[in-house]
């Protein structure tokens, strides 16, 4: 029996039907006309039809939503090589019992269908090759964060911070601001998953690759979000200050496979070599205003004690004119020394990382053996170290003064290599980066070199 009843005042004959003139007439053309050939005013014909439609309409969903829910289970998001660093980073951290899209889709139907259309293209990028590496150009939106986590928050991922949480969210902060590498452990940052790392991303050596110093908040963070507000800035209104640099079709402004690239890059690698002048001149401001050395139009102290209950300063630090005498201290237990004073606790850009390296550390850290050598290069190369060592010290007395009254100090090889942590010994080749806090060397004065050094 015929699904549809057919009309007798319009059946065609069989070769009408195949046949017009003679052409073929084909399939589209020959349904076209069984549709139009059917007759409407017949209400079996219409209930026949509203039933196949509603049939279609709730196969296309089904299958809409079984692409959808099939399409954000992260393992889906694994079987594409490219995601390993993302995949594996996420099982390993705190938020592995959700789905990707709780946290990289702005909650609402509509935006789950038109980020899932949009993502078509990834689809084309997976055949063709996907951007190297993959840097992410939509932040994590604070909604995003709200479906999970009350904005009431009244304790910190440790007990030694006290974050208002409450103050941060009525600037409108973004969450994602503090907390970036809460899922990826900051892998864009560290340089850690471009497309020769893909295979080294297991299971096996994951803990080793996703530690806590990238997946907690950087101190950095809080202390550039800071020092910007101080002058009078609101860095988190601008969309590249949540994300990471973004250098995909740099040339033409344009991201690879992504919308208009709006990441202007951070300032180390506008600077280039984060160890330069000014990156330490930054650097050393932002130190003395922690210390408390720096309290001119500050609007939010950056303090030690503003956010930390329980970072005490050393009893070794409360003595007289600490200062001027810490540097047998510091030869003793250097390594004790830069646990806090190290240059990537004060700033937010983090240094490239070899993830082969990485892979090969076995966590043991190197005994340190007092080496005035190891001494010196580690205090010449801290910005936290050279904001002091830049500055004339009390013994070095007035100029005058002291060019006739410093030799005593500096008769030996030893109390030389002291001298050459401020200062170099020879004037730096032109083009050449020397790492002393002062440009004031040795030989300046002493152009033949030293009595004792000559023949050797």
């Amino acid at each position: 029996m015929a699904f549809w009843r057919k009309s007798k005042q319009t059946e065609t004959s069989p070769e009408t039907e195949t046949r017009e003139g003679n052409k073929k007439v084909g399939l589209i053309r020959r349904l076209w006309r069984k549709f139009r050939n059917i007759d409407w005013k017949n209400p079996v014909n219409r209930w026949k039809l509203g039933f196949a439609l509603l049939f279609g309409l709730i196969a296309m969903s089904g299958t809409a939503y079984g692409a959808i829910a099939f399409t954000s289970n992260p393992a889906f998001c694994a079987s594409c090589h490219e995601m390993a660093p993302e995949y594996q980073t996420f099982k390993a951290s705190a938020h592995s019992e959700i789905k990707c899209t709780q946290c990289h889709i702005e909650p609402g139907a509509k935006n789950m269908v038109l980020h899932k259309i949009e993502s078509l293209k990834e689809v084309y990028y997976h055949v063709v090759g996907p951007p190297d590496p993959i840097v992410q150009t939509k932040p994590v939106m604070k909604v995003n964060c709200g479906q999970c986590h009350s904005d009431n928050r009244l304790v910190t991922a440790t007990g030694d911070l006290k974050v208002n949480h409450n103050k941060h969210i009525k600037k409108d902060i973004p969450c994602i601001t503090c907390h970036a590498g809460v899922a990826h452990a900051k892998v864009v940052d560290r340089g850690i998953n471009g497309s020769e790392t893909y295979d080294h991303w297991t299971e096996k050596n994951i803990k080793k690759l996703m530690t806590k110093e990238y997946t907690n908040p950087n101190m950095g963070t809080c202390i550039d979000c800071h020092d910007k507000v101080n002058k009078g800035q609101e860095p988190w209104k601008e969309i590249a200050y949540s994300l990471p640099v973004n250098t995909h079709g740099a040339e033409k402004g344009k991201d690879i496979g992504s919308e208009t690239a709006t990441a202007e890059p951070h300032e180390a690698d506008v600077i280039g070599v984060q160890g330069s002048h000014e990156v330490t001149k930054k650097t050393q401001d932002i130190i003395l205003q922690a210390i408390g050395k720096q309290k001119d139009g500050v609007k939010i102290s950056m303090d030690c004690f503003t956010c930390h209950k329980e970072v005490a300063i050393p009893k070794s630090h409360e003595k007289v004119k600490w200062n001027e005498s810490h540097g047998g201290t510091a030869f003793k237990e250097l390594n004790e020394c830069v646990n806090c004073h190290q240059d990537s606790k004060w700033i937010r850009d983090i240094a490239k990382q070899d993830i082969l390296t990485l892979i090969k550390d076995d966590g043991v850290k190197e005994k340190y053996v007092p080496d005035i050598t190891v001494v010196k290069d580690k205090s010449r190369a801290s910005a936290f170290c050279s904001a002091c060592h830049g500055n004339r010290p009390p013994g070095h007395l007035d100029s005058d003064q002291w060019l006739t009254a410093h030799a005593p100090k500096a008769g030996t090889k030893e109390a030389k290599a002291r001298c050459y942590v401020c200062h170099d010994k020879e004037k730096p080749a032109e083009g050449t980066k020397s790492t002393a806090p002062t440009d004031v060397y040795c030989q300046y004065c002493h152009r033949t070199g030293f009595k004792s050094e000559k023949g050797v």
